[in-house]
């Protein structure tokens, strides 16, 4: 098995004064891995990320291994009298990166951000300020990708390319943190979910955590393509042929496998939504 990105061994959180928010908790991330983490407010999910994310130390514990960090919080300071264009290059010139505009421009035109790379961050709805905050997290190519509550406020359209931005880096071996207050979001887009409860992290109960519509699109793929999509989260392979394949996905992932579904290879012939789970 190959080395952790990042490692977190006996790691826990309190505050002055306060009861413990995390303890006791053990993590690897590895490369190509999604990890959603699901729990309540309050449950202490923001403070596993900041750690993850290095812009927080713990108060017990180790952490091993230093990967390139992208991270998006649960706050967006979109009070800045910035435009979305400049606060992008004022922070990838913080972190040293060069060739700046071209790749901001061209996050925000996929986020599809209102106003355009132009708008001033302070006149930003929610959803769009997120959108900002997704490009500044993808802006430096991180090797760990660190989103907290990533579809807060997002539009319908904006769910599907973050679903694609998620697929296309695990595709490139990234590993990626996300949480989320609905397991059937999670499990949708994550190849891993683990539940924090009271402070503590474990497995994610399948049973009690399901819920959600239940919503599936079915999805006939006509090959020769690649990949084994029996490794791929949240997918079940209904037949699988010399030259097709036929798969339910959760209909909120159907535009990110079909986008990976064509980067491998495949013909679609037909998308079917919804069907019984």
């Amino acid at each position: 098995m190959s080395k952790a990105l990042l490692a977190l061994r006996s790691v826990g959180k309190r505050y002055p004064g306060g009861e413990p928010v995390l303890s006791g908790i053990d993590l690897e991330l590895r490369r190509g891995e999604v990890l959603g983490v699901i729990g309540t407010n309050g449950s202490g999910k923001s403070t596993l990320l900041r750690i993850l994310a290095g812009v927080s130390e713990p108060s017990a514990g180790i952490i091993d291994g230093r990967p390139r960090v992208g991270y998006l919080p649960d706050r967006f300071p979109a009070a800045t009298r910035m435009s979305a264009m400049a606060y992008l290059r004022h922070l990838g010139r913080i972190s040293g990166l060069s060739e700046i505009d071209g790749r901001a421009a061209g996050l925000l035109t996929r986020l599809a951000l209102a106003g355009g790379p132009g708008a001033p961050l302070r006149q930003l709805s929610k959803g769009n300020a997120q959108k900002v905050g997704l490009a500044q997290a993808l802006l430096a190519e991180p090797e760990l990708l660190v989103l907290d509550e990533p579809w807060s406020g997002l539009d319908k359209d904006t769910h599907g390319v973050l679903g694609e931005i998620l697929a296309e880096a695990r595709e490139r071996d990234l590993s990626v943190v996300f949480t989320d207050h609905r397991a059937e979001v999670a499990r949708a887009h994550a190849t891993r979910v683990l539940r924090l409860s009271g402070g503590v992290l474990g497995p994610a109960d399948e049973h009690r955590d399901s819920g959600g519509s239940g919503e599936r699109a079915r999805i006939l793929l006509r090959g020769p393509g690649s990949g084994d999509w029996r490794t791929e989260p949240g997918l079940v392979v209904v037949a699988d042929g010399d030259d097709r394949c036929e798969l339910t996905v959760p209909a909120e992932r159907c535009d990110a496998v079909l986008l990976l579904a064509l980067r491998r290879g495949w013909s679609v012939l037909s998308v079917r939504t919804p069907v019984a789970k």
